[in-house]
């Protein structure tokens, strides 16, 4: 619903003073006004026509103004039209801007998968910085055998200051309970209101063969896992015997305001509906758009308002045997790996997959690449000119995911493909 339609909305003013390079936020109640363009917002994309939606993960609205000497953001970066008093639904009064805005709930996300591969850390920041001006409103990260969840998220928090930050996901495994905690914990304080955790199983290949540690009772153990973290970041003292682990007289000694989401990973519908039902939502991957609409019920039976995070490998700017190539070889590292072979068997990919399943096996891995057909490529790894890359990411959209998390596969330097895949 807009909340321009109601009485009151709370409208974000950011105001850069020439003293303060930084700026300053105010959060100020206005009298709105439905815009006359569509949708009621106040500002046109030229090339679209469509209004565009404000972008803000802190608060219902984000809004610059120009007025009184202080300059707000660039608008005229990717072709919006600069607000004047004569744009509609835009109205200075003391540098305040009366706009129809959007709910938290119904903001419209658009997010990144950090790190970036092949810059160091410290470099990213160039392209981190950019990234709301540019429509970006998530950065989340993951945990495998590269970088840990945390540190580039702790990294995005300082060095663009209104992206949301997510864990996609933190092994419910290779921490303890406490430790797990206390990481997110830490996080969300340093963030308030910013942070979402991801929790999930992994796999038993990180948590068995990587970090020795038994990959048993993954159901359990993720239930278990969110059960503790409830009770541990709203700051309670536990002492439980959960069916997987133990904690005796844990309190946290960092207690966020507010606690961050908890979000599971999850892959079948057992998995799902614990996400719906104990969690706030779920984290899925690798699969196609249309998948999206298999598996987004089960999520909502736990009931509505859950949000679904999809990472989704995209490939721009590479010819089609290329990416293809490249889809194929991502593929069948992931598709081999126990949890999501049972994945796409669910999803109905058993007649697809069975040559490469049967190939791999024999140890043929040539083979193996050249029997996965072309349209599970296309479906699964995102590929082609930006335009069409960035259409393909919004039917996920459409499909039930709240927020897509681009995990960008580029042939070069990411900056341009970052701009070229921002939302419109």
């Amino acid at each position: 619903m807009f909340v321009g339609e109601s009485l009151q909305a709370a409208v974000l003013c950011q105001t850069h003073d020439r003293n303060e390079p930084g700026g300053r936020h105010e959060i100020r109640i206005v009298e709105p006004r439905r815009g006359d363009g569509p949708g009621g917002f106040p500002f046109v994309d030229r090339r679209s026509k469509n209004a565009v939606m404000p972008h803000s993960p802190d608060t219902v609205a984000r809004v610059g103004v120009e007025h009184a000497g202080h300059r707000g953001p660039e608008w005229a970066r990717g072709g919006l039209d600069r607000p004047g008093r004569d744009t509609p639904g835009y109205d200075l009064n003391h540098s305040v801007a009366r706009v129809t805005v959007m709910t938290e709930n119904t903001t419209r996300r658009w997010g990144l998968t950090v790190p970036l591969d092949g810059i160091p850390l410290p470099d990213q920041r160039r392209i981190i910085e950019e990234l709301p001006d540019l429509g970006y409103t998530d950065v989340w990260s993951s945990e495998a055998g590269a970088a840990d969840a945390f540190t580039p998220l702790t990294l995005a928090s300082v060095w663009a200051p209104g992206l949301r930050l997510g864990t996609a996901i933190v092994p419910v495994y290779t921490r303890g309970p406490a430790t797990l905690a206390m990481s997110a914990a830490s996080l969300a304080a340093a963030a308030p209101g910013r942070f979402v955790l991801g929790v999930g199983t992994s796999s038993d290949v990180i948590v068995e063969k990587w970090n020795g540690i038994p990959f048993e009772e993954p159901f359990k153990r993720a239930r278990d896992t969110l059960r503790f973290l409830r009770a541990a970041l709203a700051g309670e003292k536990v002492s439980e015997k959960y069916d997987t682990f133990a904690v005796d007289g844990f309190r946290a000694g960092v207690v966020p305001d507010p606690a961050p989401p908890v979000l599971l990973a999850a892959l079948r519908p057992g998995m799902l509906r614990l996400a719906g039902r104990e969690a706030d939502g779920a984290i899925i991957n690798w699969l196609s758009a249309d998948d999206v609409r298999t598996v987004a019920p089960y999520v909502h039976e736990g009931g509505e308002n859950k949000e679904i995070v999809a990472r989704i490998f995209v490939l721009p700017g590479f010819d089609t045997e290329t990416a293809r190539a490249i889809g194929r070889r991502m593929i069948a590292a992931y598709m081999n790996v126990p949890v999501y072979r049972a994945f796409h068997e669910f999803l109905g990919r058993s007649d697809d997959f069975a040559g490469m399943w049967k190939a791999w096996a024999e140890g043929d891995r040539k083979a193996a690449l050249e029997a996965i057909p072309d349209h599970v490529v296309d479906a699964l790894v995102i590929h082609g000119e930006p335009e069409a890359c960035r259409e393909h990411v919004e039917r996920y959209v459409e499909a039930g995911v709240t927020t897509p998390a681009i995990a960008l596969v580029p042939s070069g330097d990411p900056a341009p493909m970052i701009r070229a895949l921002a939302p419109r």
